[in-house]
Order: structure tokens, then C-alpha cells, then sequence
């Protein structure tokens, strides 16, 4: 059940779990909230500006929640689509390396879908927070710089094949904290041999608190009566329709 705003008092300390809008980034929508609300406020979890879905966010003394919070398990849906890969594994980059996917059947994606469960072995992507000293990775790689990642191990408790409809594999995964969906996606094209990125990603769960009692930026700001602003990522493959980096 969503949290009654009106009850709230966000100075003194509230957790308000937030709908992250497909484009915003988490800071964004941590920094749209404390315009409105005027509290000290963090988040339990970056999600990816190209993903959507659920971020905790917590106010007042209730920040010292976020350390805790961080370490939970987490659940996505999302979409895996293969015979291409990317520079970022997902489509903040442009998809190359085409590979023709036609011989892949359910029963082999099957067998490789169970060799991603339990305890594995993924390197995060280059694209990434991780720090290499003691600097994003992400900065390093955008001025050309080497960036050497370390592999790490994480563990998946559950990993479904919901749809299948080629070249894109439908999926749900429950993961533990540190877990690249992103890395995931192209380790299981690369199991497969024909590629693969991450097309759409959804967080619907952290811990307990689900995505259903989440509040949007909309219903944010209907009741705080503000509008709002904030630059939203727009995926490569639109750039290919002449379409602009920013909304």
C-alpha cells in the first residue's frame, strides 16, 4: 500500500519508495524530491538511466536506513535481445557486431539460461560506477583511457524466461546486491554465440518493498503541485530516427 503523503513528515525522516521514470537518472529523481520536500534526503541503489523502476528513497534521519537497505536482494524484469552486442551492453551505445541468432531454440537457451544461477563470475561493464582510482569507470572510458575490470562474484537466486519471441528473450531475475543485469545479458549472448544486449530493464523489488506501492514523478508532483524538470537519456537506436539526445 503507497504511504499517505499527507502524513508525512519528511524533515523529521520518511522512506518513500519512487517509480524511477525510464530516462531519468537516480540522482535526478533524489534531487526532484528535495526540491519539493526541502529535507536531507539519499537513495538505496543507483538504477541505470536506461532502466526503470524502483528506488527507495529515504529522508531526514531516516538516511541512516540506506546502508542497510543497500545489501538487500533485488527483482527485474527486462529484455535481452540477441545477435548484437554494445559497447555499454545495453543501448546507451549503438549495437554492432551483428551474428545471426537463427540457430538458437528454446531448449538451448534453456540450457544456458541454467548455468547463470546460483553463485557466478560476471566482470562489471566498462560503463560503469565502479571506481579505478578512485574515479568511475565510466569517466576513464569516455577519454579513451585503459580501464582494467576485476571480475566479481554474484549471486542469482532465480532467473525465468517469461516470453520468448526472437531476437528477444523476456525475463525476470532475483538477484543478490552488486549484480549487473547489463553484464548478465552479454555473458548469456556470448554463452549462446551470437551476442546480446540488454534492451529494456524494469526494477520491481528491493527487499520487501515492491513496485506496486511506488509513487511516480506524476503523482509527486500533483501533490506537491510543482512542476519539474530534469534531462532525460534517449537510447541510441532513436538517434538512427534523427530523434535528439534530450527531451
Amino acid at each position: 500500500m503507497k504511504k499517505n503523503l499527507a502524513s508525512c513528515n519528511f524533515i523529521e525522516g520518511e522512506m518513500i519508495l519512487m517509480d524511477k521514470p525510464y530516462g531519468w537518472t537516480s540522482f535526478g529523481v533524489v534531487t526532484q524530491i528535495k526540491k519539493w520536500t526541502r529535507a536531507k534526503i539519499g537513495h538505496a541503489g543507483t538504477l541505470d538511466p536506461l532502466a526503470s523502476g524502483l528506488v527507495i528513497c529515504c529522508t531526514g534521519k531516516l538516511t541512516k536506513k540506506l546502508t542497510d537497505l543497500l545489501g538487500q536482494k533485488k527483482e527485474y524484469t527486462g529484455i535481452i535481445h540477441l545477435g548484437a552486442t554494445t559497447p555499454t551492453y545495453d543501448l546507451e551505445s549503438f549495437p554492432t557486431d551483428e551474428k545471426d541468432y537463427s540457430m538458437i531454440t528454446p531448449s538451448l537457451l534453456e540450457s544456458v539460461r541454467k548455468t547463470f544461477i546460483g553463485d557466478i563470475t560476471q566482470f562489471p561493464p566498462i560503463h560503469s560506477a565502479v571506481k579505478q582510482e578512485g574515479k568511475p569507470v565510466y569517466e576513464l572510458a569516455r577519454k579513451g583511457k585503459e580501464v582494467i575490470m576485476k571480475s566479481r562474484v554474484v549471486h542469482i537466486e532465480a532467473f525465468e524466461i517469461t516470453k520468448l519471441q526472437l531476437p528477444e528473450v523476456h525475463f525476470r531475475i532475483v538477484c543478490g546486491s552488486g549484480t549487473y543485469i547489463r553484464s548478465l545479458a552479454n555473458d548469456v549472448g556470448a554463452a549462446l554465440g551470437c551476442g546480446a544486449y540488454l534492451q529494456a530493464l524494469r526494477r520491481t523489488a528491493i527487499g520487501e518493498y515492491r513496485i506496486e506501492d511506488a509513487y511516480t514523478i506524476e503523482e509527486m508532483s500533483t501533490y506537491f503541485g510543482s512542476t519539474m524538470q530534469a534531462k532525460i537519456i534517449v537510447p541510441k537506436v532513436h538517434h538512427a530516427l534523427g530523434e535528439s539526445d534530450t527531451i
